[in-house]
């Protein structure tokens, strides 16, 4: 059973602080609905974190979501999503191909978000991770932009795996 129940051709944005849990949320969920920058960014430079191939990692994105959501098929975003410009763009694509979009704000404390950072293969510099979820959003503004459910991780039952 997945964690989240949600009608087909759905846009689901995770958007959260390196270390929250998108990733492990998102594999809780078909691999070919997994749309993710960090592995375009490693098929581009043979390094996951070089942040220099963000711009063609978010060209590789755009192409795989608006071939997704044109056939229908549900799209999972597993990446940080912390800015608003960067959720415009997904919400554009989902109005364009007249799909629903829904957030997971993955609202998980600092102290927590530090420590699961610690514990994972590639750190992300403590005050990169700082600053990313300072920047984390509300729910309230997350509906106001256009997302149609925001769920909040703290909310959600994850399924047992086993």
């Amino acid at each position: 059973m997945l964690p989240l129940t949600l009608p087909g051709g759905t846009l689901i944005t995770l958007v959260g602080a390196p270390g929250s849990g998108k990733s492990t949320f998102a594999a809780h969920y078909p691999g070919p609905w997994r749309v993710c920058l960090d592995t375009y960014r490693q098929l581009a430079t043979n390094d996951e974190s070089n942040q220099t191939a963000t711009p063609v990692a978010a060209q590789i994105q755009d192409l795989l979501v608006d071939a997704r959501l044109a056939r229908g098929l549900t799209t999972l975003i597993d990446s940080t999503n912390v800015y608003a410009h960067t959720r415009a763009g997904l919400l554009a694509r989902a109005r364009y191909w007249q799909r629903p979009a829904v957030a997971v704000l993955f609202d998980v404390p600092l102290d927590t978000t530090l420590a699961q950072n610690r514990a994972r293969a590639r750190v992300v510099p403590p005050d990169v991770v700082r600053d990313l979820h300072h920047l984390l959003p509300a729910p309230e503004q997350l509906k106001s932009e256009g997302f149609e459910t925001v769920y909040r991780i703290s909310d959600v039952a994850l399924p047992t795996i086993g």
